[in-house]
């Protein structure tokens, strides 16, 4: 496969995990329930490739590995409450805000410098998220903003978590990084949930680890398409997430995709494609210092 086609798939298992989701909502299973599922699933998965690659795991930096783990379950909690509560295409387009945050926190953090792109993209995110949210009501729907809110908070803590895990990556292998999300995931998700989990009849059973499955197809795609491929180019194909969403929602979910979410969406998505676009020329043109010899 190419790098193509892995994002392709990548998009794909995604989309089929916030439909799963959805899904999962709808018959009644707590969020906490969801992601204890999508953690235990990722937790065999991803101690499986720690023991196929032969590293420890783990890691270098503990303390920092902990702390992406508690970042992206924090994250997760926002992203899959907003699935809940919004609709899918207009909830995946929500997380697409995440470049702008990792810009921030890369700039904050790790000294990274910003953009004129990324400035415009966090512009055209913010009016693009309003038009979508469609607060004074110019006709086709209008999105709770609380819901919305916590949208924007779970891609803040993807931009975070995101932010981490490119400093961690310096110095832990890739596989380390991905195995402490669950480690972190799964027992604080089932010590704060266990109360209201539901127990699964049925085709629920395969509906959670369908989850599970889902977000690690979509991982493992991401992963493999941007070893093969530049980083700028990957986000941009990864952008087809949205039109699968959107279809899924609309074969399986009876959604209804308005005006103002293909024009809020087409702001969201055209600023991160000019800040991505800007980032990937910035890091091609870059004269680095001659080494020795």
């Amino acid at each position: 496969m190419n790098a193509a086609a892995y994002v392709l798939v990548s998009a794909l298992g995604f989309a089929l995990m916030g439909l799963c989701v959805k899904i999962g909502d709808a018959r009644g299973f707590p969020v906490m329930q969801m992601i204890t599922a999508r953690a235990l699933v990722s937790l065999v998965l991803s101690y499986w490739d720690i023991r196929r690659v032969g590293v420890s795991p783990w890691g270098n930096n503990p303390k920092l590995l902990w702390l992406r783990g508690a970042l992206g379950l924090a994250a997760l909690i926002a992203v899959y409450t907003s699935l809940t509560r919004l609709p899918l295409a207009e909830a995946t387009l929500i997380q697409y805000l995440n470049p702008v945050f990792t810009a921030f926190l890369a700039w904050v953090f790790l000294g990274e410098r910003v953009h004129k792109s990324t400035l415009t993209c966090l512009m055209l995110g913010i009016i693009g998220v309003i038009i979508i949210v469609n607060p004074l009501d110019f006709g086709g729907q209008i999105l709770p903003i609380d819901a919305v809110g916590i949208g924007v908070l779970g891609a803040a803590g993807s931009g975070a978590a995101y932010t981490l895990l490119r400093y961690l990556s310096r110095t832990e292998h890739s596989s380390v990084i991905v195995l402490y999300f669950p480690l972190v995931c799964l027992p604080v998700s089932v010590a704060l949930g266990w109360p209201q989990f539901i127990m699964p009849v049925g085709m629920d059973w395969i509906l959670l680890i369908a989850i599970g499955i889902f977000t690690q197809m979509g991982q493992v795609g991401l992963t493999r398409g941007m070893a093969l491929e530049s980083a700028g180019r990957v986000a941009a194909l990864s952008y087809i997430q949205v039109v699968f969403a959107a279809l899924l929602g609309i074969i399986f979910l009876h959604d209804t995709v308005f005006l103002n979410t293909f024009i809020g969406g087409a702001l969201i998505i055209g600023g991160a494609l000019i800040s991505q676009r800007s980032n990937h020329l910035h890091a091609a043109t870059r004269v680095e210092p001659p080494g020795p010899g």
